[in-house]
């Protein structure tokens, strides 16, 4: 089994935020806030589609409580929703969990220890605002 992480393709007008905001809505059911969503920028990915990713620090999840809203149509005619499973894994695991290409997305281009680091930082100095 093949994991993966809410992406897609950006409806008429929509910037990279907004798709990010939807995809990840229609594809887990989490929803999130343009603030809480920090900029991480383009990566290629494959020869015929590229990525903009975004990150948010998010308290952990129960995965049971996912869903899927999006769906396609397979290559039988079947109706499938676009994520079928979910589950929280350790940074260690991603390159047994993701393809090849996601794998290196996020563990060679981007160090997923550092962006939790920069994550925590944000919150921290968005929280200290917020106080004063």
């Amino acid at each position: 089994m093949v994991w993966d992480i809410p992406k897609g393709g950006a409806d008429a007008g929509e910037s990279t935020l907004q798709t990010a905001i939807r995809e990840t809505a229609e594809e887990t059911g989490l929803r999130f806030t343009p603030g809480e969503l920090m900029d991480l920028g383009h990566f290629s990915y494959r020869p015929s589609k590229d990525l903009h990713l975004y990150a948010a620090l998010h308290a952990r999840i129960d995965p049971r409580q996912c869903h899927c809203s999006s769906h396609f149509t397979d290559l039988w005619g079947r109706r499938r929703p676009e994520m079928d499973a979910y589950e929280w894994i350790a940074f260690e695991r991603v390159q047994r969990r993701c393809t090849r290409r996601m794998a290196e997305v996020l563990t060679q281009r981007l160090s997923l220890p550092r962006l939790l680091q920069q994550l925590q930082q944000r919150t921290t100095a968005t929280e200290s605002r917020l106080k004063a």
